[in-house]
């Protein structure tokens, strides 16, 4: 018994800290989970800037073939060429990114915007430094750099990104449709008297999801993980009833929802019934 609660605080610890890697924490230190873009959809969004980019210089290169006899001046020649250079790979990329708060041609494909590690917007600072690294981890060497970078980098930053403090998240995600859930036939005795607390929420959401996508589960997964999801909720749910470790979580989630939302409908009443004593006074 004893060298079981130490090995359930240790899955506990370590399925907090996978959660962690997906939450920014706000300003008032409220963890907010985001979901970085992949490493392979980065790279479709950055083929589709770069091309953007080569676009603007090859225009260039046309004009000046066009404008060839008029250019007389060799020099003049290649400061053009320069200027044409920084202006498609440096100053475009990082006007677009500034003026339009993280997103891109590109990354309006994929569904991403850049922002820093934080959470917060990026800046016109941000979009500089990764234009500027990005001439050489993109260009100079081929997109290598960037993509061996993303590889071996939690939320596929390339090194522009860990320069810069920043990374892809993605703002476009699937609409979810919501499961209405009901108390289990023959726990309505149990949910009379049982009392369920009101759990940490890193584990409500862990639940609420594992609910969600239960029917899309092999049946050993789908055990497995209603086991050990019980076994970090079975301290806040008293008593435990004798049933599947899935069904309940379900009853335990129906009994905290009906309650909760219990106390915050006896709470609009009272704020109802203060506000008349108001405005009979």
């Amino acid at each position: 018994m004893s060298d079981a609660l130490p090995s359930s605080t240790a899955a506990s610890a370590h399925s907090a800290a996978l959660d962690r890697d997906d939450e920014v924490l706000s300003g008032e230190a409220v963890a907010i989970e985001v979901q970085p873009v992949g490493l392979f959809l980065r790279a479709l969004g950055a083929l589709i800037d770069g091309a953007l980019c080569w676009a603007i210089y090859l225009g260039y290169i046309a004009v000046r073939l066009w404008l060839i006899v008029t250019i007389a001046d060799s020099a003049l020649d290649r400061i053009l060429g320069v200027l044409a250079l920084v202006t498609a790979f440096l100053v475009v990329p990082c006007a677009i990114e500034t003026l339009t708060h993280g997103r891109s041609l590109g990354r309006l494909a994929v569904g991403g915007r850049i922002v820093r590690v934080d959470g917060g917007a990026a800046g016109f600072r941000h979009a500089f430094i990764r234009a500027l690294v990005g001439v050489f981890e993109t260009y100079m060497t081929f997109g290598a750099v960037a993509f061996l970078t993303g590889a071996f980098t939690a939320r596929s930053q390339r090194l522009g990104d860990l320069v810069a403090g920043t990374y892809c998240q993605k703002v476009r995600t699937p609409r979810l449709s919501p499961r209405p859930i009901a108390m289990p036939p023959g726990l309505e005795a149990w949910a009379a008297i049982a009392d369920v607390a009101r759990m940490p929420d890193r584990l409500a959401r862990r639940i609420s999801q594992f609910l969600d996508s239960a029917p899309q589960l092999l049946p050993a997964a789908r055990a497995r993980i209603a086991q050990e999801l019980l076994a970090e909720a079975s301290a806040f749910i008293s008593p435990v009833p004798a049933a599947p470790p899935e069904v309940v979580l379900v009853a335990a989630t129906v009994l905290r929802r009906e309650r909760e939302s219990r106390a915050l409908r006896l709470a609009d009443e009272r704020v109802q019934k203060l506000s008349g004593l108001d405005v009979g006074v």
